[in-house]
């Protein structure tokens, strides 16, 4: 299973060098993993972070470069070879083909013939494996409308649900940075925090990002929110972005817990993900702040487009709000309706275990792996519920 391409480049010319990694920055489905001024120590790199690709430079020296091509190809066959070069001399192509290289640009490099060859050998790569599926790493942000409605419980049973296919690799991000709790439902004590990876975001790399994180039993990885509440501590929303980036190198799946103050760094999240689940209960303060939160998120095309309701608790019996009078107010289908079971819930939080290792058969448990599947479309077709009228505020009557 293929995700977000982790590339090494070695170029000894400062200029170009500086070059491809800016087109490279700006490519959400690359990660430069490392970056090297000597051929002679490029070798060493590749073994030692086992990139997806390795993009060498010939210029400089074109000998020793055609050289390193053959000797990345024999030792790290699993890492397919981009070459680039000013030059269009046809010997220069053959030669640098013939040692293993599998794709040549040209100097300076274009985006749109970065991106054709990364697919040519993306695809490649998986038809080689005998692996017809190629998927991207998704993105699921959970955000609650008001505290208490669930969100968490959300999230990390989402993420436990996804660890259990044993096809996903699974990332769970506690972005509430002052009151998250996803180590408490874990039943985890971590010895790293987001705080560790935003105080050493200068040299953050792959190896280091994945010490920080902490492996939970059912198969999820952690990055929980700082031990302490400090003031001192600040990560930014561009930083931010810098670690999705790595996580999704990494993970088929990121879920993101953020809080309630849809700041920068909340923001940075949902712009990011390919789904934000907006978690709400049948009440009128949760009611009011979906409307809220849609009129917000429909300034956004690229945000209001990714947009899902989710109900939880649903057939609470002291909800006054049905469903349909729900659907009238928030103007917006419910993408996803999680039943009320406080009892399996409470133990489950208590116990500090994920439904889906604590009570497998229940409904509810059941509600969240079909909620998996729809989001990684592999479930049938869901049919949300529709609004019958789009009533902003029609708190009251019928």
């Amino acid at each position: 299973m293929k995700r977000v391409i982790r590339l090494a480049v070695v170029d000894p010319n400062d200029g170009t060098r500086n070059q491809l990694k800016n087109l490279m920055l700006g490519v959400d489905t690359v990660w430069l993993e490392a970056e090297c001024s000597r051929y002679e120590f490029f070798l060493d790199v590749v073994m030692q972070t086992q990139p997806d690709i390795a993009l060498i430079s010939l210029d400089h020296n074109r000998e020793t470069a055609l050289d390193l091509i053959g000797k990345v190809r024999q030792q790290a066959p699993a890492c397919s070879i981009l070459v680039a070069s000013s030059s269009q001399d046809g010997p220069l192509i053959l030669q640098a083909m013939r040692n293993g290289a599998q794709e040549f640009l040209n100097i300076p490099l274009k985006l749109d013939d970065f991106l054709a060859a990364l697919g040519r050998v993306r695809y490649a790569s998986a038809s080689g494996e005998g692996n017809d599926e190629v998927r991207d790493s998704q993105v699921i942000t959970v955000a609650g409308v008001n505290g208490g409605v669930g969100s968490t419980s959300v999230a990390v049973n989402l993420a436990a649900v996804l660890a259990k296919d044993e096809r996903n690799t699974v990332g769970l991000i506690d972005l509430d940075l002052a009151l998250g709790d996803a180590d408490i439902w874990l039943d985890i004590i971590p010895d790293y925090t987001i705080q560790d990876v935003a105080e050493n975001i200068t040299r953050i790399d792959y190896s280091l990002l994945k010490r920080s994180l902490t492996k939970h039993d059912s198969g999820m990885f952690l990055l929980p929110r700082p031990i302490n509440l400090d003031g001192e501590f600040h990560l930014g929303a561009d930083d931010f972005r810098r670690v999705i980036g790595l996580l999704k190198a990494t993970f088929s799946h990121l879920v993101i817990d953020v809080s309630k103050t849809y700041g920068d760094l909340e923001m940075a999240a949902i712009n990011a993900s390919d789904a934000t689940l907006l978690v709400t209960q049948l009440d009128l303060p949760c009611l009011r702040n979906v409307v809220r939160l849609i009129q917000y998120f429909e300034q956004f095309d690229k945000i209001s487009d990714k947009l899902k309701v989710v109900l939880n608790r649903a057939g609470l019996n002291d909800m006054q709000i049905s469903v349909k009078k729900a659907l009238e107010i928030i103007g917006r289908e419910i993408y996803w309706k999680i039943p009320n079971d406080y009892g399996t819930m409470s133990e489950s939080r208590n116990n500090g275990v994920p439904l889906i290792m604590q009570s497998p058969k229940a409904k509810l448990t059941k509600a969240y792996q079909e909620l998996a599947a729809h989001l990684s479309n592999q479930g049938a077709e869901v049919e949300p519920e529709q609004p019958a009228k789009k009533k902003l505020f029609s708190f009251l009557g019928g």
